[in-house]
């Protein structure tokens, strides 16, 4: 009735704050409790008179006196941020140091993780999960930064897009990603590819094709019918907006000695045999499409 949190109220009944007189009368009439008659009411902003006086000190404290001239109080500062203020340590204006690891394998394969569901500003690196078929995958790429960075990912999860945000607010971080060839902001009007220093190498790629298909990859059953029978079998599909992307997945895949097919946006594994290869192979370490690979039934 009174339009307040359960906060408000049990900081009113610890008396560390007045009450407004709105919710004074609402609480009444909801308790069906009168209103002490010796209550003292105050106006509105009876304190600021006090406050007043307190900012005043505090400024004379600082400047020495109450500057009235605003353009030559703003001459004062830049003069004091050019000489002083910008040389002084401050821990909010600093940039976290992060852990630089080795071009390795279990890099190649984050890397493939931000190409897929990652992206990064000027100040964040955050991956993008579904929060219910990726749950357990999440566990893993949250391990993966710790591992490789030593910082502890922040999660947030997005209820109404279903989604879990794995994030990590670090300047350096983002700086260390683009070194090593991610593109900040869109990464699809950037057309990223996947960097060279992996493509060179074969166990670097195949981590990094790991790490792709496990964020913008799926595993499916196609069915089809012949005569009376029945048959289904499992197909696996990369799919990516960035040309140059999908185009180097598919030569990894011929690489490898796979016999991918490109169709639009997509790069797909029909065959079998190369399933099962890719499976025995590259792997995955994302539960959802193990479970659909090892599953009978699509």
């Amino acid at each position: 009735v009174s339009k307040c949190s359960e906060r408000a109220i049990r900081d009113w009944r610890r008396e560390k704050f007045s009450m407004s007189l709105t919710a004074v009368r609402a609480l009444s009439a909801r308790t069906r409790i009168p209103i002490p008659k010796d209550i003292l009411i105050r106006d509105a902003y009876a304190h600021i008179a006090k406050a007043s006086r307190m900012g005043a000190a505090a400024t004379i404290k600082k400047y020495g006196c109450i500057p009235r001239d605003e353009k030559r109080r703003k001459e004062r500062w830049r003069l004091w941020w050019e000489s002083k203020g910008k040389f002084k340590k401050n821990k909010i204006l600093e940039s976290e140091s992060v852990h630089r690891p080795r071009k390795g394998v279990e890099l190649a394969e984050f890397i493939g993780i931000m190409m897929g569901d990652g992206g990064i500003s000027k100040y964040q690196a955050v991956i993008t999960l579904h929060h219910i078929d990726d749950l357990e995958y999440a566990a893993f790429v949250t391990r993966l930064i710790e591992k490789l960075f030593k910082v502890t990912p922040s999660v947030y999860h997005s209820p109404g897009n279903s989604v879990n945000d794995i994030v990590v607010s670090r300047k350096e971080l983002v700086r260390y990603l683009h070194e090593l060839g991610l593109p900040i902001g869109n990464k699809i009007k950037q057309q990223l590819d996947i960097p060279e220093w992996i493509k060179k190498d074969k166990k670097l790629s195949a981590a990094c094709l790991r790490g792709l298909v496990d964020t913008d990859g799926c595993i499916f059953t196609h069915r089809y019918r012949v005569k009376c029978a029945w048959y289904a079998y499992k197909k696996l599909s990369f799919t990516s907006a960035s040309e140059p992307l999908r185009e180097s997945v598919y030569a990894l895949l011929q690489k490898f000695g796979f016999h991918p097919r490109m169709t639009g946006k997509d790069v797909r594994l029909d065959r079998a045999g190369d399933m099962k290869r890719y499976f025995s192979e590259i792997g995955s370490h994302n539960p959802k499409h193990l479970r659909r690979y090892e599953s009978t039934v699509g």
